[in-house]
């Protein structure tokens, strides 16, 4: 049986590890996620602060991770969804937690999509 994590108002949600950009280290979080085919889709709002995520800061450094998602462990590619993925994706992510919008009006600053593309083999940090 699969385990699966939600955080309140039930949105799915997985454990990233990315690899330190200043101290090598592995950093694990949880985030809430959307599925998108094989892909995950993460925002990096930082519940709407100025400065975006250590995570998201990491996965600029190295963009290669592990997540862990319904129980299932995968290596994955982070990379910022292009300016042609954000208007479809953006209103399914508002769906699911509309929180999303109030973050954004919060920050100074852009908050991306993420998408976290399943990557076949390899170690998870590079």
């Amino acid at each position: 049986m699969k385990r699966s994590f939600l955080l309140a108002g039930g949105q799915p949600v997985l454990a990233l590890t990315t690899t330190g950009r200043k101290s090598g280290q592995s950093r694990s979080t949880v985030i809430a996620c959307m599925p998108e085919g094989d892909d995950l889709v993460v925002v990096p709002s930082n519940a709407g602060q100025e400065r975006p995520p250590a995570w998201w800061l990491n996965l600029q450094a190295n963009p290669r991770a592990e997540v862990d998602f319904r129980g299932e462990r995968r290596v994955v590619r982070a990379r910022r969804a292009s300016a042609e993925e954000e208007p479809r994706l953006w209103p399914r992510i508002l769906e699911q937690y509309s929180g999303f919008e109030d973050y954004r009006q919060m920050a100074d600053r852009e908050i991306p999509l993420v998408i976290l593309e399943r990557e076949d083999a390899g170690p998870a940090r590079g």
